[in-house]
């Protein structure tokens, strides 16, 4: 059963943002980013209303002159309207035209910002693979025009402001009867944005858990065939759809109410002020051209169309930020400036807790191969990271050759401790790509050696390219898989090198040539290695035992098989019982 996301984020210590903008760091950093070319946006926007709030003066001048004795001096305002047309025109376009390119450099931003953020964090990231892409993909496009919308709205406001304000200097009488159906005007604004503020918001989430099911079940779709569970998993993976569906329907249905109700009462209103400017100029009070002025400001202080579509759009663009926010929860992690001493890569480990570790002291001296053994969710997985420091430990301190590894710059850790994993990722363009990839690639007669060391070379020089071939047009086996991870490892192997199950893939004879390499062909150094075969821990200097969240015993494997519990370490891993 899938955690909810509240529940999720909540167990990781993630909060998820809540409050007004003062509350929300990350809208307001989108809207800072954003800032320059929303000032634009607001610029041309303020020329747009100030253009559209002209016009009926104009308009309504030109005609008075046309209807009287002076039809003589209706030509400059005539030529007035025709410039205030024409300026709305251009300025309209001109605002769509930066709104889109600010939103589409906000938008990016977005996305550079959280996946940067992500990659720094590492494993410690809270989301879901799917969800992740979801956030990055559709909910940036969402934030993306926050800065413009913010900038567009408030413009938007000044033309029925603006407009109340004209109709008052063109004839009081009309300004007060359309005040006096503002306030349920505004009711009605404030209404909408609340409920279509929660309707959105529960729909992302929504959407969100869908789409992280189904990269889970892409990524296990041979376990899924090969089960047969195919429509469970469909109906696993669409269980959020009704509520998708029914917040769906929520915000048509919150928006058609606002829109129904707005349609009855914006005419209204409109009519209310065409009767009482009818009734000023039968009075003598208005002109022809006031009547038609005081009607067109009516309409432009009533018409909050525009205003509900970019409230909608903040709304919709809030939410969004909250759920980007979300990656952003974890600290990324931060380096030093230290420089490793001379040395072998000598391993310590003082009072570590992280995941089911629990106070591990530990030391490996330099240029030892350790193999770490356990039961499963005994760590093993939990130490290897900390000790090349893919992630920091809740607790304690991890070193190497003396040098805490947060007080170490980027580039000296990641060039001086390499990784092999069960399932790595092919990340370069080619295969030979791949094993180069890395701080410092090397150079294509160190990448041949490193495929070499790992029993990758044969097969790599039968693909239709050779190292030249694309990783997309060269389907690989498990094994063929972890045996370029493992040639990337040694391309890049430093004085500590940490395989985390980086041979289950792989038979007998080849873990056992990749195991001679480790120790005669590559650079000195220490090597941890996580192990599951008998085979690798007695090939080891020391055995690393975890057992009960600590470290059992360190010493050589021939010294801890005559110990039971340690050889039930190895029948329960390969699901045999020891007889006798």
């Amino acid at each position: 059963m899938t955690r909810p996301r509240a529940d999720l984020l909540s167990a990781r210590g993630v909060r998820a943002p809540e409050g007004p903008l003062a509350q929300r760091p990350f809208l307001r950093e989108t809207v800072r980013y954003g800032a320059a070319p929303a000032a634009l946006v607001l610029l041309l926007t303020t020329a747009l209303a100030g253009a559209g709030l002209a016009l009926p003066w104009a308009l309504g001048r030109t005609l008075d002159l046309l209807l009287g004795d002076d039809r003589a001096d209706a030509g400059p305002w005539l030529a007035l309207c025709a410039a205030l047309t024409g300026a709305t025109v251009l300025l309209g376009a001109l605002d769509g035209l930066v709104t889109a390119t600010a939103t589409a450099r906000t938008t990016a931003w977005i996305r550079d910002r959280v996946l940067r953020h992500v990659l720094a964090t590492g494993p410690r990231a809270v989301l879901p693979e799917g969800d992740l892409v979801a956030r990055l993909v559709g909910n940036a496009a969402q934030a993306g025009p926050v800065p413009a919308t913010l900038a567009a709205t408030l413009a938007a406001v000044l033309t029925p402001v603006g407009g109340l304000v004209a109709l008052a200097l063109t004839d009081g009488w009309t300004a007060l009867a359309l005040l006096a159906g503002m306030p349920v005007l505004a009711l009605l604004l404030k209404v909408f944005v609340r409920a279509s503020a929660d309707a959105g918001a529960a729909y992302l989430r929504a959407q969100g858990e869908i789409a992280g099911r189904l990269s889970e079940a892409v990524e296990g779709a041979r376990t899924i065939a090969a089960a047969g569970t195919a429509e469970r998993d469909a109906a696993r993976i669409l269980a959020p759809l009704p509520e998708l569906s029914r917040q769906g329907f929520r915000m048509w249905r919150v928006t058609g109410r606002s829109t129904a109700q707005a349609a009855a009462l914006l005419p209204l209103l409109q009519l209310t002020v065409l009767a009482v400017a009818g009734l000023r100029l039968a009075d003598g009070a208005l002109s022809v051209g006031g009547m038609l002025a005081a009607w067109r400001y009516a309409v432009l202080a009533t018409g909050t169309g525009v205003l509900v579509g970019q409230l909608n759009a903040l709304v919709r663009g809030r939410a969004a930020t909250d759920r980007l926010a979300e990656a952003l929860a974890p600290p990324a992690m931060t380096y030093g400036t230290r420089q490793l001493p001379e040395g072998t890569g000598a391993l310590e480990f003082r009072s570590v807790s992280t995941g089911p570790l629990r106070e591990v002291d530990l030391y490996v001296p330099g240029g030892a191969v350790a193999a770490v053994v356990g039961r499963s969710g005994s760590g093993k997985t939990a130490l290897a990271a900390v000790a090349g420091r893919l992630a920091d430990p809740d607790r304690g301190t991890v070193l190497v050759d003396g040098v805490p590894l947060p007080e170490l710059s980027r580039d000296a850790l990641r060039r001086e401790v390499g990784h092999a994993f069960a399932r790595p990722a092919l990340l370069g363009a080619t295969v030979g790509g791949t094993i180069a990839f890395g701080v410092g690639e090397p150079g294509p007669e160190e990448v041949r050696a490193a495929a070499r060391a790992a029993c990758a070379d044969e097969f790599v020089r039968r693909l239709p390219l050779g190292y030249d071939t694309p990783c997309a047009e060269a389907p690989m086996s498990g094994g063929e898989a972890q045996r370029l991870g493992l040639a990337r490892a040694f391309a890049h192997c430093g004085r500590l090198l940490i395989l985390d199950d980086a041979t289950s893939s792989l038979d007998s004879a080849t873990e056992l040539k990749v195991s001679r390499a480790l120790l005669d062909e590559l650079t000195p150094g220490t090597r941890l290695i996580v192990a599951h075969r008998v085979t690798t821990a007695a090939r080891a200097d020391l055995v690393v035992w975890l057992d009960g969240g600590g470290v059992r015993a360190l010493a050589p494997h021939a010294e801890l098989w005559r110990l039971p519990e340690y050889r039930a370490v190895f029948a329960e891993e390969a699901g045999w019982e020891e007889a006798g």
